[in-house]
């Protein structure tokens, strides 16, 4: 479903951070914790998507153990070894799926430029790109219901708008099916063909749903309504008889309607106290599969329409199960099971004899699982009364009248979440003596459209002064020293980084940029074409770079450099095409004037976030050894 989380533009390809809390109190002596590197944290596995094959035998997959992600398969009983489909050293490999016949399609962007194409694999293992046109963004936007087409989206004919087409498998010869006059967001294609579902967004806390008609050519708006209410249109029943529709109508949080075509009613089919953040039916529909995210973490059921009740799954470890994935015939399906201190392990599960197999295991067998730390949430309350969601996690082995260095951890977005997930970076640097509190500062998603809106027009204000105050709860702990904190984050994260040690310059002992925004006015003006109706919806939340100059340089950690007196990291990847590389470059060099240290590692090979793994390792080590002298100190 298109949430309110998926909906409000993400500035950030994320630092994946998962946090947690131990509260002040006495302390059990700590049992030996052992100490282990980055590459052996590194050498964690990471997934993208899964897939079964249409004999039900085989499960598709992709993962970076190479390196780079590629795509692998493995008998769906878990025997073996995962087998090496492709073997890119260069540009990620994500899975789409498998077709009917066996066929593969994966999506492949160009040395993280975003601009993803579609391309086709063959049995024999040869490779065409079906969407070979330059300079232009492919998405992969679902199988025909009758399994003989695939629909995608491109922005190929305009820029800044997604078209749809069709892909017929027979001839692999594409015709368009949708001309996007500007303003939407196409959705998900009725089982015949017929409708289009359509997103509207007007700003990151109100958008509509259309229903284009392919035959009439009718463009239908569907929910009416007065104020700020986010809507988003989620899929068509197999049926073809009902869209579903998640909404905030009247409600802090999404929920899901399913909207009667024929009728043109509406009627709740799911709701929760926090957001529906997936709401789904598998092929023939027998199966719903509903996800809440619920305080940071996924909270998910698989419900049989026959009986409108939840599956029983085995006993699994504990965790959040994500990624499910059934198959057609509705009778064997894959998941994910991942937690802060368990990375993901790709499960396959057989509906009739109830047997679950774990297929590939994420985490390094060097690592010994009772020495990483579990993620716990806390709140506090911020300068103006609003209570805060906050994840922090401690060291194991920390004694009794510990004072350890601790580092704020600040997602991307500026809407994102900082959830309750596996981040290698965040064991490593607790591994290595270091608490990490994670800030689900106000303009969060998954706590309600209020607290999501908090932070409109107040960035690197009201939301770095959550982070300020968070200071305040990691020094009634007793176990962090509040002269050595810092802050650190990965695109918005890098701007609340900047904005921290600029704006606040006496609140943070360092600071570590990682793809962070230094100059609103240039960062919003460079933005895709293709983000289209977003860009116009981020310009409302944050200011436009024509009508609110003065306010966006003022909120500009670049023009204000002279402020900075602490030491900062920056990270950087030259091809990333949201925020530009001149913009770290600028900071830097700025920050250099001062007599400050400064530290910048570049990745002429990165985009918006990391792809490669080794780059990865470098960028950690970096950020350890940073931390180590300039904040632990040598007396630690």
């Amino acid at each position: 479903m298109k949430t309110r989380h998926i909906q409000r533009i993400a500035l950030m390809l994320a630092l994946s951070v998962s946090v947690g809390v131990v509260m002040a109190g006495p302390v059990p002596k700590p049992s030996a914790v052992r100490k282990y590197t980055i590459e052996q944290f590194m050498k964690t596995i990471r997934f993208g998507g899964s897939d079964i094959s249409p004999d039900e035998q085989t499960v598709l997959f992709s993962s970076n153990q190479d390196g780079v992600f590629n795509l692998y398969e493995i008998p769906f009983a878990g025997t073996g070894q995962p087998k090496q489909l492709t073997t890119s050293k260069t540009n990620a490999i994500y899975v789409i799926g498998y077709l009917p016949d066996g066929r593969i399609l994966y999506s492949s962007d160009q040395g993280g430029n975003e601009l993803s194409h579609i391309y086709l694999r063959e049995k024999d293992g040869a490779v065409a790109d079906l969407t070979p046109a330059e300079k232009a963004k492919f998405q992969f936007a679902g199988l025909s219901y009758d399994r003989k087409s695939f629909f995608y989206q491109s922005n190929q004919r305009n820029k800044a708008a997604f078209d749809v087409y069709e892909m017929d498998l027979a001839t692999m010869k594409p015709k368009l099916i949708f001309e996007n006059p500007g303003g939407f967001f196409p959705g998900d294609v009725s089982p015949d063909r017929r409708y289009i579902a359509l997103a509207k967004t007007m700003t990151t806390s109100n958008g509509d749903v259309y229903l284009f008609d392919t035959q009439t050519k009718e463009n239908k708006l569907l929910t009416k309504h007065e104020g700020d209410v986010n809507n988003g249109p989620g899929e068509f029943t197999p049926d073809g008889k009902k869209l579903l529709i998640s909404t905030d109508e009247g409600n802090e949080f999404a929920h899901i309607k399913a909207y009667d075509i024929a009728s043109g009613q509406s009627t709740v089919l799911d709701k929760a106290n926090w957001d529906i953040s997936g709401d789904y039916l598998s092929h023939r529909g027998r199966y719903r599969v509903l996800s809440v995210n619920n305080d940071a973490r996924t909270e998910l059921k698989i419900i049989d329409t026959r009986t409108n009740q939840p599956i029983k799954l085995p006993a699994l470890p504990d965790g959040d199960v994500t990624g499910v994935n059934i198959t057609d015939s509705e009778s064997r399906m894959t998941f994910y099971v991942n937690s802060s201190n368990s990375p993901a392990t790709l499960y396959s599960y057989d509906f009739k004899t109830g047997k679950v197999t774990p297929l590939v295991r994420g985490l390094n067998p060097e690592i010994n699982a009772d020495d990483l730390v579990a993620g716990e949430v806390i709140r506090y309350k911020s300068f103006d009364g609003m209570e805060v969601p906050a994840l922090l996690y401690k060291p194991k082995d920390a004694g009794a009248g510990a004072k350890l260095p601790a580092i704020l951890s600040i997602h991307g977005g500026p809407g994102g979440q900082t959830r309750l997930t596996y981040s290698p970076l965040v064991q490593y640097l607790v591994n290595s003596g270091y608490v990490v509190l994670a800030v689900n500062n106000r303009g969060s998603s998954g706590y309600g459209k209020t607290f999501f809106a908090a932070d409109d027009r107040k960035h690197g204000d009201a939301d770095l002064k959550d982070c300020v105050e968070s200071k305040k709860f990691l020094a009634a702990t007793g176990y962090v020293d509040l002269a050595k904190i810092g802050i650190m984050g990965g695109s918005y994260g890098g701007y609340m980084t900047l904005a921290g040690l600029t704006f606040t310059p006496d609140e943070f002992a360092v600071g570590v940029d990682i793809f962070g925004v230094a100059n609103w006015l240039r960062t919003l003006n460079s933005m895709p074409e293709w983000w289209g109706p977003q860009r116009d919806a981020l310009f409302k939340e944050i200011g436009h770079p024509k009508t609110d100059s003065v306010a966006l340089y003022n909120k500009s950690p670049l023009f204000h450099t002279g402020r900075i007196k602490k030491p900062l990291l920056v990270i950087q990847g030259a091809n990333d095409p949201r925020v530009l590389k001149i913009e770290s470059d600028e900071i830097v060099a700025n920050v250099k004037k001062n007599g400050v240290p400064v530290e910048y590692v570049t990745f002429p090979n990165e985009g918006h976030g990391f792809v490669k793994k080794e780059n990865e390792i470098t960028a950690y080590k970096a950020v350890r050894e940073f931390l180590d002298k300039y904040l632990k100190g040598p007396a630690n």
